[in-house]
């Protein structure tokens, strides 16, 4: 079950899956770090950061309710879309550009996070069930809302890649009224009124 942690644990599971590409490379070394808006004030001096800038409910919103092991149903999960920014910190530009392009290769290499990668970075260890995935799809955005993401920290500006992970189901723990079956039926006829 998908519970709230799920955004998180997506975040987790995209620098987790960075960072163990990493091992035994060229950026073996350089660091990996969650962001904040406050952390682009002082940001790393070599590493890859993951802001995530926007949440927003997918496209995808008619799900049916959940149905318990017990047969008990729950409202339908919330699909959302979480919108992130990838960005790339080193003193030298070619350093910038290398780290860049190796961790979008990764992303496009793996752009399904299965439950078992989801789950790996998570504290929890069954956040998501063993059927979900959630989709990592590089997005493109103009550069007006480049510019808006890049308002926390506007004297900062760096390479970065912008990323949507779709399909974060948040699943609810609200149970829905048991269904009654029908007993009967009772019909009226009604009369027209003349006007």
């Amino acid at each position: 079950m998908a519970g709230y942690p799920a955004i998180a644990a997506m975040s987790d599971a995209v620098l987790g899956l960075l960072r163990t590409a990493a091992i035994g490379g060229e950026f073996e070394a350089v660091g990996f770090a969650h962001y904040g808006s406050a952390s682009f004030q002082t940001p790393m001096s070599l590493g890859l950061s993951l802001y995530l800038y926007r949440i927003s409910v997918s496209s995808t919103r008619n799900l049916r309710w959940r149905v318990a092991a017990d047969g008990t149903r729950y409202k339908p999960p919330i699909p959302l879309d979480a919108h992130f920014l990838l960005t790339a910190w080193a003193e030298d530009p070619i350093m910038q550009q290398r780290l860049l392009g190796f961790a979008i290769r990764t992303l496009e290499d793996t752009p399904i996070l299965p439950a078992g990668v989801l789950n790996q970075h998570a504290p929890e260890a069954d956040i998501f069930r063993p059927e979900e995935t959630v989709e990592l799809v590089f997005e493109a955005i103009s550069v007006q809302d480049a510019s808006y993401i890049w308002e926390v920290a506007p004297s900062k500006e760096q390479p970065s890649a912008t990323y949507v992970a779709r399909m974060i189901e948040l699943d609810s723990t609200v149970a829905l009224d048991p269904m009654t079956p029908v007993e009967y039926r009772e019909l009226d006829i009604a009369t027209a009124v003349d006007g």
